[in-house]
């Protein structure tokens, strides 16, 4: 009989202003963003949860008390995995052009401290680290067909910024899952934002780049990629209706035949919502003067997994939940459950 596992993505915004500033607040236990994250997994129960801006710490203290403070919810995540992402991550570089250094834009992704903002995996299921391969060290010139910003015929914003620049905002992991008929890879990233940048376009044509880089992982471009049974799964910060970005980057690997894409529902949209497409598919939602809802966050499994159910935890206001999906990130989780043979 098939495995059933549920797989989910939530961005949910545990990035503090200083290192070991989220181990105090998950410690103090007072925090309700904190809680209402805690009470949210305990209740969509996932086997495989991917988190995003959560801050790492080399030791994954933090992670750890994270897990535990979600298993007094009773849902246990026993097995964890990150490593450090590029935000925060220092360069020495202008990166941005501003002619200042050492600014959170200056780093390989944004952020004030290496570390901030991170990605991490937890799983109920062990999860095989050592066979883990992390692509966050890739130069982004060396993507194949980048499309890196160049104004007045030179790279921008200097030929020796785009020598040291990563293409991973945070990070591109594949991760292998192990279940009892095998394993279940991850192929896990957060893309930048593509706006907060000028007319070059340096974050849109990066964060392009970003979501493109999967299908040319997939192509085994870098490494030979698993044949079966993964899921692209992540913030792509890229909804294909409405976006400010390249929105052909997310529509192609939406797209891709090898992929599908269960098009995960919540049962109603932000009755405020300005931007075009279907609220229902809304994974995140800015108040003004920010985009309004927005499709962002993405599980996509490899066409061989059958796919049981999927959603968007957005409970309607006044329903039981909305009060702590209210308080614990604009973005909400998107969940998957798929049957492995």
């Amino acid at each position: 009989m098939a495995e059933s596992l549920r797989v989910a993505s939530w961005n949910v915004g545990l990035d503090r202003k200083g290192p070991g500033l989220l181990l105090r607040d998950i410690l103090r236990d007072e925090d309700p963003q904190i809680d209402a994250i805690a009470d949210i997994v305990a209740q969509v129960r996932p086997d495989i949860l991917v988190l995003q801006k959560v801050d790492y710490d080399q030791d994954l203290i933090a992670l750890r008390a994270l897990r535990d403070r979600i298993a007094r919810e009773g849902w246990r995540l026993e097995h964890l995995f990150a490593r450090r992402p590029n935000s925060g991550l220092a360069t020495g570089v202008d990166m941005d052009g501003d002619g200042r250094f050492g600014g959170a834009r200056d780093a390989q992704g944004f952020g004030d401290f290496s570390g901030q903002g991170g990605m991490a995996i937890l799983s109920r299921a062990p999860i095989d680290a050592a066979k883990a391969e992390d692509f966050s060290a890739l130069l982004w010139r060396d993507l194949p067909g980048a499309i890196m910003p160049v104004v007045a015929g030179a790279p921008f914003p200097s030929a020796e910024a785009a020598a040291v620049q990563r293409l991973s905002n945070v990070g591109h992991w594949v991760v292998p899952v192990i279940l009892p008929s095998g394993p279940v890879y991850l192929l896990t990233f957060h893309a930048t934002p593509p706006v907060f940048d000028g007319p070059e376009d340096l974050n849109g044509r990066r964060n392009h780049d970003e979501i493109r880089f999967w299908q040319h992982y997939l192509d085994g471009r870098f490494t030979p990629p698993p044949k079966a049974r993964f899921v692209v799964i992540g913030d792509a910060n890229l909804d294909p209706e409405d976006s400010d970005g390249r929105r052909k980057a997310i529509r192609g690997l939406l797209d891709d035949p090898r992929l599908q894409d269960p098009r995960p529902m919540g049962p109603q949209g932000a009755p405020e919502s300005a931007t075009s497409g279907d609220p229902r598919f809304h994974t995140a939602h800015w108040p003004a003067p920010g985009p309004a809802g927005l499709r962002v966050s993405y599980v996509m499994p490899s066409v061989d997994i059958a796919v049981r159910d999927a959603g968007v935890f957005a409970p309607p206001a006044g329903t039981p939940g909305a009060a702590a999906a209210g308080i614990a990130s604009h973005h909400n989780m998107v969940w998957v459950d798929i049957a492995v043979d």
